[in-house]
């Protein structure tokens, strides 16, 4: 369900999880830059937008993130990390030209960014969601 990403923003490499609350996701801009947004809400975080820092490609099909303004962007992340279901971390690699879709969602002057994600298609996939990754 992609609970880590490995990006580079301003010549600094940044490796973050999700359950840390100061998580941000690099989201490439329609100058070619990467801004960096708040990755989904936690528990006790203030906000209305949904808690968790995924979105359910199912969901946003069927309306369920309209009330938030849903704007589809690109993650420009190196790698990300999935647990398997012994708890151990593993991180898959995107190749050049590949990127994961992201979700940018607005209430108010709150703005986050949620991964999108999809059901794998990997017979053997250790988990229901696996983040949509995009090919140029």
């Amino acid at each position: 369900m992609c609970g880590g990403v490995y990006y580079q923003h301003q010549g600094q490499e940044v490796r973050v999880y999700f359950p840390n609350p100061a998580a941000c996701l690099p989201v490439r801009t329609r100058q070619h830059t990467s801004e960096l947004l708040p990755w989904g809400r936690r528990k006790g975080q203030p906000g209305r937008l949904p808690l968790g820092g995924w979105a359910r490609l199912e969901s946003i099909r069927a309306g369920r993130w309209e009330r938030w303004f849903p704007v589809p962007v690109k993650l420009d992340i190196l790698s990300f990390m999935e647990k398997d279901m012994e708890g151990r971390s593993h991180w898959y690699d995107l190749s050049q030209g590949q990127w994961i879709q992201g979700l940018v969602a607005r209430e108010g002057h709150e703005q986050r960014v949620y991964v999108v994600t999809i059901t794998p298609e990997m017979a053997d996939a250790v988990h229901d969601r696996w983040p949509r990754l995009m090919q140029a």
